[in-house]
């Protein structure tokens, strides 16, 4: 793979784990100074390619180059270059805030002389002022968030791999959170940000839709929505449930997603008139309702790039 500008590329990137192969032939171009994600339940892949691109895990087959290295082969030249946020809160829980970005520091060798004016600037930046001599292990799940980003963020790294950061915290720390990745983009951090949240997936520059380690679509959110395979039509009735049954079973119904008492239905771009095929359905169903067709939001893309209804169970993708 030749040199390039962007801050990642990957050419059939493919990692397997015994008979499961959690990534499968994964293409990507990442351009530098933007937040691209990757949007999956879990299981489909975003952690396993994530610690591929880290250099923390190796494929199987394919070619990685982050910031112009080969990964694994220069990955020692790469530590420095990069900050990686896990999943789980993973910095010392008997260290105070302040103590644990100094600790980060010394990892990462920042020059004694301006180290504590970096965690100063950090603290004050995720407002963790009144916590600075807290022990991490009693913050708060959204003030963990923080403080894991700050020591992500301490050695000013080029490229910042976030692996499902908002998982565990409220919706407020979540717009908080991405106010910040916002502001780390536009000073030049290149992003790369795991999620299974749609509006967080909407955020971003950038997206790639995984599902079962295979790229199923990417590019701009608004771009996807646009250039959906799909038409979507809205369904008002009384008996929402029953009618998704029922639609479900439809030959040109790719999928059904229920939005408090309304009904999200994807139908084939061959079908010429989507909301009266979702209204024949209906009636000889012996359902009452209201049918007309809407724009694509991105869980449309997902249920109809993917053939699925998105994933809700949470039993984790490989390590």
């Amino acid at each position: 793979m030749s040199e390039t500008q962007g801050a990642v590329v990957t050419r059939g990137l493919t990692r397997r784990f015994g008979a499961i192969t959690a990534v499968d032939d994964l293409d990507l171009d990442i351009k530098r100074g933007t937040i691209y994600g990757f949007l999956g339940p879990n299981g489909s892949g975003k952690t396993t390619a994530i610690r591929m691109l880290a250099g923390l895990l190796s494929p199987n087959a394919g070619d990685i180059r982050v910031l112009g290295l080969a990964i694994p082969r220069q990955v020692g030249k790469l530590r420095h270059r990069i900050g990686y946020m896990t999943q789980r809160f993973s910095l010392y829980e008997d260290l105070s805030v302040r103590e644990n970005l100094a600790f980060i520091a010394s990892i990462h060798t920042v020059p004694r002389d301006s180290v504590r004016h970096r965690i100063e600037e950090l603290i004050d930046t995720y407002h963790l002022s009144e916590q600075r001599h807290q022990q991490a292990g009693t913050l708060s799940g959204g003030q963990r968030q923080r403080l894991a980003l700050a020591a992500a963020t301490l050695h000013y790294p080029e490229l910042l791999f976030l692996d499902e950061p908002t998982s565990a915290v409220d919706p407020e720390s979540r717009r908080d959170f991405w106010d910040k990745l916002f502001d780390l983009a536009e000073a030049g951090t290149t992003i790369l940000v795991s999620t299974h949240y749609m509006d967080e997936a909407e955020r971003c520059h950038e997206l790639a839709i995984l599902d079962r380690g295979r790229l199923a679509a990417q590019g701009k959110p608004r771009g996807m929505m646009d250039d959906i395979p799909a038409r979507v039509v809205q369904v008002t009735t009384s008996r929402p449930r029953h009618a998704a049954r029922r639609l479900k079973q439809a030959k040109s119904v790719i999928g059904v997603t229920q939005v408090g008492d309304l009904l999200r239905v994807q139908v084939d771009l061959a079908e010429d008139d989507p909301a009266g095929c979702v209204q024949r359905v209906l009636s000889e169903s012996g359902l009452e309702g209201d049918s007309r067709e809407i724009p694509a939001n991105l869980e449309d893309v997902f249920v109809t790039v993917t053939g699925r209804d998105r994933a809700t169970d949470r039993q984790g993708e490989p390590a």
